[in-house]
């Protein structure tokens, strides 16, 4: 291996965006990781022809140990690792994958976090979209993440033209940017367009232009962060717990859906998830509510 590692770290990451096609989130996360483990490299003295099986076990026990990294991170920066690893050993730099055999661990599965229905009604009626133009932007942004289940980045990105305002649907481009179809329900297509025609143009600055739908105060795309900060402010002035957050939301979608026997399998498709194993887990959610009624309404069911 005659190149340095930072430049084969640049090689790969170049690898995802163009060939993978996958987000810029997802690439800086990568990026990171590898940023990380080249600089043990070099604080250890090793260089790319060093690496090998034990060389990454070591690397990984400085991770839980040193570094106090969650299991959960620990285990995507092993991921991280071995499709690194993949790459070079697929691409000759390497005669062969030395994370071939790397033990990432399995994720631990964590029952997703959500609001009830009553909650997410008493987070929206608080918003008054009269109240422009904010009111109006962030009662359509709450809206759509919670009627359509969107991510926040795709939030972030909608465009005008991704709005099927005949047929009351959404053109959504994802993780992988594979394209789904969500609704638009009528509530938040309501509110949609009471933002785009009395909201957003008093966001647009000295006449500029914007290809997004939503917009900061200076007229600019907004972030996920801000698009998070104003969620917690939202909920903290209607009374919510703190722990409120977008995707909060989508969880909440996905489980409000469940609770009024919806289809996984459509569930799955609205929410883009590749795998139905990924949408399963709000069954879990879902057996859970049933069990806490169980125990609360059952002459037998109430713990001792």
């Amino acid at each position: 291996m005659s190149r340095a590692l930072p430049s084969l770290i640049d090689s790969f990451l170049l690898y995802l965006a163009a060939e993978r096609g996958l987000s810029v989130n997802y690439r800086l996360s990568v990026q990171r990781t590898l940023a990380r483990f080249a600089d043990w490299c070099a604080g250890h003295g090793h260089s790319p022809a060093d690496v090998d099986e034990p060389m990454l076990a070591a690397y990984h026990r400085w991770l839980r140990g040193e570094c106090r990294l969650a299991a959960a991170s620990c285990r995507v920066a092993m991921v991280h690792l071995r499709q690194f690893f993949r790459y070079l050993a697929r691409e000759k730099v390497l005669p062969g994958n030395p994370a071939a055999l790397l033990e990432c661990g399995r994720a631990a599965r964590t029952l997703p976090e959500t609001l009830r229905a009553d909650e997410v009604n008493t987070l929206l009626q608080s918003i008054d979209p009269a109240d422009l133009p904010y009111g109006a932007r962030d009662r359509a942004m709450l809206e759509m993440l919670y009627g359509s289940g969107l991510r926040v980045s795709e939030l972030v990105n909608l465009r005008a033209e991704q709005v099927d305002w005949e047929e009351n649907f959404l053109r959504i481009t994802g993780k992988g940017r594979k394209t789904r179809y969500v609704p638009l329900g009528g509530v938040a297509a309501k509110a949609l367009r009471s933002y785009l025609e009395h909201a957003r143009t008093r966001l647009l600055r000295n006449g500029r232009r914007a290809d997004v739908l939503f917009l900061s105060n200076r007229g600019e795309r907004l972030t996920r962060d801000r698009i998070r900060q104003i969620i917690k402010e939202r909920a903290r002035a209607a009374g919510l717990p703190e722990n409120v957050y977008p995707h909060i939301l989508r969880h909440s979608f996905a489980t409000h859906l469940l609770e009024n026997g919806a289809d996984l399998r459509v569930i799955q498709d609205m929410l883009g998830h590749a795998s139905l194993s990924t949408t399963q887990v709000y069954t879990h959610v879902d057996q859970k509510r049933l069990v806490a009624l169980h125990q609360s309404f059952h002459p037998r069911g109430r713990k001792s």
